[in-house]
């Protein structure tokens, strides 16, 4: 027996000072979503440092778990089973990181361990034995172009001096070297940036993380891929030292080590994809998302968090600056502007028309009329034809296409009416090439079997006519309208990064749009009405992002534009002026209007007829609450999805009705899964 502590020999006592460690476990069942109370033995007091992975003993299994903190007393009032392991004492779990993860789990009805999940990557023994490393000087400014005393500010009494700001830079936005100032003063400035088209922008990035880092603190900048990725670290590297990327692609180990030189405080600044926004950097100065619209910055795992959400919460809660940078402007971004959250950063209109392309609109049937066989064989209308040719001179073409391959969308030739297999009533596309001398026949995109002998159902008909022309197709198409020029291809089989300068034409779907070296000389968006007419709330607002994504690669000044779609349309004009301000304004109210995300909150509840019908009745709503539907989703007739909805000021009493109701399911052990979404893209 121990004389000190009275226990037997081999038994295990708790530690002398606080002896309670209040730990999250690795259980993702909602009604399980809270703290439990451990015991801390005294064999593990030193390593059970508050954020260390550890191992207990919970309902008869070992699972993994974090410790949150530790403390004197516990309210349980019995017993508490001892930590079995200390899995790792590296304090991988921030303090601020793990309120968090606290704060978007309420935020979105989801689980604080999925949150985790997500903020914090799996162990890698080998990267954490690697030595801590010391923080990196301060970064060097010398590539800066000096402004004048009168742009760059003075210094006062108790106030640091700004860095140098290149004189065509930021200061091209009347507040934007008052916004770096903000950065470098450490004041919290929240701000929605319009880029210029054809602007620099991971160069501006770049000044804004130097401003911040320069007086020590960190900054985290996310953007939606690896080619954005690239662009960004590659324009930091060049001001600041200590910059750290982070992407999935990586691969587990090195993601690991590159986070944790984060963590340990050795890099100030990092640079990554979505699961970025959680980056436990010390001291955040500055939060940025690049294109917040894109659906990348949106989790695909439960709670399903959107990166700008996770960053406004995160400069509430540190008091951080934060910015919101895009070529086009998102409806969740204007109310924070409207709401005074937020102030915008734009150019002037004299600005905006020194740089800006000219924009045409033609309407999607005009190609129809066109004389030109080489035109008719592009699908062109002249216009575009003829700015594809001019610009062909001297430097490359983009074309955006919306879909990728070859025909990926079929109907009958005669009355118009999609063409479906006669299996499974799938979708008809052709997939392009030859068998036999012979073009292949066209299969379906859902069973993959092949439609030799199409026969209308409707009319009898047994032509086929496309509906969409994919990029593949495109790319024919205009190799033989454009004889002795390259022609490239960029979509989700080989997305290109970079094109060189010279004449070529390049074809991609959105969101592949390749780096010109100089820019395009011209941006020919086709089919517009495929994106225009697709049955989603975030239609318009979606196809305007890509269409200003594409067209902000073209050459100053003296590029083209030319979109295919609809002149009278609300986004089309407002690419023709290039004014996303005043779209994501009437975006804004014409929601508000109606009653849909972001002016209301709202949340899907997916799932078989009777589970959802069974949680819908079991909500407690607020006052405003409002439950639409349910109905069938898609072409599942199994499941359905219904739409809750509730005044902005009653979203966190939503998001905690939800949550409760999935507690009492997971309690229950219920078989039929419900899942829930807050604030989704897509809510039709």
């Amino acid at each position: 027996m121990n004389a000190k502590t009275g226990a037997r020999k081999g038994e295990r006592v708790p530690a002398e000072s606080l002896p309670v460690a209040r730990i999250v476990v690795d259980v993702p069942l909602a009604h399980l979503d809270r703290p439990f109370d451990y015991s801390v033995p005294s064999e593990l007091d030193v390593a059970a440092v508050p954020g260390c992975r550890v191992r207990v003993r919970f309902a008869g299994q070992l699972v993994d778990g974090y410790l949150l903190e530790r403390a004197e007393t516990s309210e349980y009032g019995k017993k508490l089973a001892f930590i079995e392991k200390v899995v790792s004492p590296e304090p991988v779990l921030a303090p601020e990181i793990a309120a968090l993860a606290r704060a978007i789990a309420d935020r979105y009805a989801g689980g604080m361990i999925d949150v985790l999940r997500l903020a914090v990557p799996p162990r890698h023994a080998r990267a954490e034995a690697a030595a801590p490393g010391e923080p990196p000087p301060l970064p060097r400014l010398s590539a800066w172009v000096d402004q004048s005393p009168a742009e760059a500010g003075t210094a006062q009494p108790g106030r640091s001096q700004l860095p140098p700001v290149p004189a065509d830079a930021w200061s091209r936005y009347p507040r934007g070297p008052k916004y770096l100032e903000a950065l470098h003063e450490g004041r919290p400035a929240h701000a929605v940036w319009q880029a210029l088209p054809a602007e620099d922008w991971p160069a501006r990035l770049a000044e804004a993380a130097a401003a911040v880092a320069s007086s020590g603190r960190g900054v985290v900048i996310v953007v939606p891929d690896h080619r954005d990725l690239t662009r960004v670290a590659e324009a930091c590297g060049a001001l600041i030292e200590g910059v750290v990327t982070l992407s999935a692609d990586l691969g587990p180990s090195e993601r690991y080590k590159r986070w944790l030189s984060v963590r340990r405080g050795v890099a100030r600044v990092v640079v990554g994809t979505r699961a970025t926004a959680f980056a436990p950097v010390r001291d955040p100065g500055l939060l940025v998302v690049w294109d917040d619209g894109d659906d990348l910055h949106v989790e695909q795992r439960s709670p399903y968090p959107n990166v700008r959400d996770v960053l406004v919460q995160r400069a509430h809660m540190t008091g951080a600056a934060l910015l919101i940078g895009g070529f086009a402007r998102t409806a969740e971004a204007q109310l924070l502007v409207e709401t005074g959250w937020a102030h915008e950063i734009v150019a002037s209109r004299e600005t905006l028309r020194s740089v800006a392309p000219r924009v045409i609109s033609v309407g999607d049937n005009e190609w129809q009329d066109v004389k030109d066989p080489a035109a008719r064989t592009a699908r062109l209308p002249s216009i575009a034809f003829d700015a594809a040719r001019f610009a062909l001179a001297d430097s490359p073409v983009l074309i955006q296409v919306p879909r990728r391959g070859y025909v990926p969308s079929l109907a009958c030739g005669q009355c118009r009416g999609p063409a479906r297999c006669r299996r499974c009533a799938g979708p008809l596309a052709l997939p392009g090439g030859t068998e036999n001398g012979l073009p292949k026949p066209a299969y379906c995109r859902w069973c993959a079997a092949t439609e030799a002998g199409f026969r209308c159902p409707t009319c009898g008909s047994r032509k086929l006519r496309g509906q969409v022309i994919g990029a593949r197709r495109t790319a024919e198409e205009l190799g033989r309208a454009f004889p002795g020029h390259p022609v490239r291809t960029s979509g989700a089989d080989a997305v290109l990064t970079k094109v060189p300068g010279t004449p070529s034409l390049v074809v991609a779907t959105p969101g592949a749009e390749p780096v010109a070296e100089g820019g395009y000389g011209a941006v020919l968006l086709l089919d517009g009405w495929a994106l225009l007419g697709r049955a989603d709330l975030r239609a318009s607002e979606e196809a305007l992002r890509r269409w200003m994504t594409a067209a902000g690669l073209v050459r100053p000044g003296n590029g083209r534009v030319v979109v295919i779609a609809d002149s009278s349309l609300t986004p089309v004009q407002a690419l023709v002026r290039w004014d996303p301000v005043w779209h994501a304004a009437t975006e804004l109210a014409a929601r508000t209007e109606l009653g849909f995300p972001p002016a209301v909150r709202m949340a899907t509840v997916d799932g078989t007829p009777d589970a959802v019908n069974a949680m819908l009745d079991e909500l407690r709503l607020p006052p405003t609450g409002e439950i639409l539907g349910p109905v069938p989703l898609g072409d599942d007739e199994t499941k359905e999805r219904a739409l809750v909805r509730v005044s902005r000021a009653e979203g966190r009493q939503l998001a905690a009705v939800l949550a409760e109701a999935q507690a009492v399911r997971t309690a229950r052990k219920e078989q039929d899964l419900v899942r829930i979404k807050l604030d989704p893209l897509e809510v039709l």
